[in-house]
């Protein structure tokens, strides 16, 4: 029964309260919405975490006018969000604050579009600084004027945390010194001023209670907080898009800054170009931010030593030299969108689990990183230009094997060389063993010269090629003579019917049979037989190819002791030689006797081949079948010839 009648009092009583708020009426501008909230957040600390608000009072009318009840207000709300503070309306507000002492439940207060002097700036301030607020935005703060010193007076407050956002100083003419101090010398924890085009901050003049700074996109230089030793409590600075340029000055300014941990330097114009000058960083400062800057390798050399995360996304850096400062507490390290040209050892580097070099010019990474890399859990390596060859083979197969420590795999990995390959996935990239296997193909490449040396080989022996390119050289060489030399008769001009080739041991046929039949028959046969017809001074060479060149057919007695010959084989090259090279049917066989094919010699292949496609004269044993053979002969060799006056057939000078 007690709680229903408690449960009912508190009805009655925010009834009561809802009532009173619309009751009185003042100048002061509510933005649409009276909430109430809790949250322990800093603002503007990158937490990313919203206040959670329950309405209790709306305005359909933006320029409603509402009026509170000090003392309902101070026991209904914990977040205000006011807005279109004016010179006009800032002592309503000052006398609002007034009402929040200490111990009340407003926490959280924000003003927008805030429109006043330096004056009323600072009355806000000092009323704020008296109050319960514990945390104060102030967001597009414009017409600053008239900024003067002024003694603030910043004891018994609840303030932990200020954001000030878009300050616009229209005064022209005044001390800097008065605008920062108020600033430098407050005892709140966390102080963040941005988008203001701030150009200094003073030091504190005493040890300061600041724990997280945050001067984001303004115009401070290399002078802010050089040999400041006040800031001993500060553990969070961001300084992201200032104008900073050098490096070593950077770390000077958080040598005096003993808790210092995280450090956000990121898109400034830091660079460091001068080796010989040391660098001296907080010893606590465990992530630093130097992203999107001017730095290039020499920045190895002036790294805090004990850094746990470093960002040098997005500058100039073509490599990680070796021998540099070991950065033994290095375990995340940002190197995307540089100028790599392929992974980073760990040689100093010995406790680093994860790696983004993505967005750079690796084309082949080595494949030996996850070794030199034991303790690498994740390695960001896509959207490089990767060249698909077989060290990248090699990397790719590591990946397999690694346990999937590729972030992005197998999306952010495409082939950009060669061109036929520009877009293929490396997970569908494959070359065959042999082709990337140096050692495999050095063993194939020399097994198979070897066989090509012995087929080669094989070749010259069976088919006596070293001959065949003797006979060559000595043709070309008699053409050459023959060439160079005037000759005694027209070139081309034909003399004999026929020459005779045989060996020495079938002579009397030749003698006694073939020439006598063939010279004293019918017409006039002028044959060519190198007893008589060699011309005394010159090489048998040129004489067997000159009687040739000068004969209308080549009669090749054939007979086991024709195979037998050196000079036969000779003329027997030769006169192929005119075969094909006049494409002429100028061979004339003559089988005198049978030769078993096991008897020609390997080099006689051509005679072989002969043998076995032209048709040949085969001498019979029957003397009846013998007019026929001449006949036939005869009319084999039949052809006009030029006839010297006063010579008879087989005559010669």
């Amino acid at each position: 029964m007690a709680e229903k009648m408690s449960s009912l009092r508190n009805f009655f009583f925010y009834e009561f309260l809802f009532a009173l708020t619309f009751w009185n009426l003042s100048s002061l501008s509510v933005e649409h919405e009276l909430f109430m909230s809790v949250s322990n957040n800093f603002p503007g600390d990158g937490s990313g975490k919203e206040v959670e608000s329950l309405p209790l009072l709306r305005t359909n009318n933006r320029q409603s006018k509402a009026s509170f009840d000090w003392v309902v207000i101070e026991n209904t709300t914990e977040s205000l969000s006011l807005s279109e503070i004016t010179n006009n309306n800032v002592k309503n507000l000052v006398a609002l604050l007034s009402n929040f002492r200490q111990g009340s439940r407003l926490h959280n207060l924000t003003l927008t579009n805030v429109s006043v002097d330096w004056s009323a700036l600072i009355d806000v301030f000092q009323a704020v600084w008296h109050s319960s607020v514990e945390y104060f935005n102030l967001n597009s703060v414009t017409q600053l004027l008239d900024v003067t010193a002024y003694n603030f007076n910043y004891s018994g407050t609840s303030m932990k945390a200020l954001t000030v956002k878009k300050v616009l100083i229209t005064d022209l003419y005044f001390v800097q010194d008065d605008l920062y101090k108020i600033f430098a010398d407050m005892n709140i924890a966390a102080l963040t001023i941005t988008e203001s085009e701030m150009i200094h901050m003073l030091c504190p003049s005493s040890n300061s209670p600041f724990r997280y700074l945050n001067f984001l996109k303004n115009d401070l230089t290399d002078l802010l907080f050089q040999s400041c030793n006040k800031l001993t409590q500060l553990e969070t600075l961001i300084l992201q898009k200032n104008k900073f340029e050098s490096l070593s000055k950077v770390s000077f300014m958080t040598s005096h800054m003993k808790l210092l941990k995280y450090l956000d330097m990121s898109s400034n114009l830091l660079s460091y170009d001068a080796p010989d000058v040391q660098c001296r960083w907080a010893e606590s400062l465990s992530e630093l931010d130097l992203s999107s800057n001017r730095l290039t390798d020499a920045v190895f050399e002036c790294l805090p030593v004990n850094v746990q995360k470093l960002d040098l996304q997005n500058n100039q850096i073509t490599s990680v030299p070796k021998g540099m400062a070991e950065l033994k507490s290095l375990r995340e390290l940002n190197l995307a969108s540089n100028r790599l040209a392929d992974l980073p050892g760990c040689g100093g580097f010995t406790s680093l689990e994860f790696l983004n070099v993505e967005m750079n010019l690796i084309l082949t990474p080595s494949a030996d990183f996850f070794q030199s890399c034991p303790r690498v859990r994740e390695l960001q390596g896509g959207h490089n230009p990767f060249k698909c060859s077989c060290e990248l083979q090699d990397f790719v197969q590591l990946e397999r094997r690694s346990g999937g420590k590729l972030f992005g795999w197998p999306g952010a990995y495409v082939c950009e060389y060669p061109e036929e390959l520009r877009g293929r996935r490396l997970e569908d990239f494959h070359l065959a063993e042999l082709a990337c296997n140096t050692t495999l193909l050095l063993v194939t490449a020399l097994l198979l010269t070897l066989v090509l040396v012995a087929v080669v080989a094989f070749l010259c022996i069976y088919l006596d090629v070293p001959w065949y390119v003797r006979m060559t050289w000595q043709w070309t060489q008699t053409k050459r003579r023959a060439w160079h030399n005037q000759p005694e008769e027209p070139e081309g001009v034909l003399q004999f019917h026929a020459f005779i080739s045989y060996s020495e041991r079938d002579a009397l046929w030749v003698k006694n049979e073939l020439m006598p039949n063939l010279e004293k028959g019918e017409g006039c046969v002028q044959l060519c037989q190198h007893e008589r017809n060699f011309i005394p001074g010159k090489s048998i060479v040129e004489n067997i190819i000159n009687c040739i060149e000068k004969s209308y057919k080549s009669i090749f007695v054939l007979s086991p002791n024709f195979v037998q010959s050196e000079w036969c084989h000779y003329e027997l090259y030769f006169a192929h030689h005119k075969l094909f090279s006049e494409t002429s049917n100028s061979l004339i066989l003559i089988l005198l006797e049978p030769i078993p094919p096991y008897v020609i010699p390997a080099r006689y292949h051509k005679l072989k081949a002969l043998m076995a496609k032209r048709t040949y004269l085969e001498w019979p044993k029957e003397r009846s079948k013998r007019a026929l053979f001449w006949a036939n002969l005869r009319a084999a060799i039949n052809i006009n010839l030029p006839v010297a006056d006063g010579k008879r057939c087989g005559e010669t000078d």
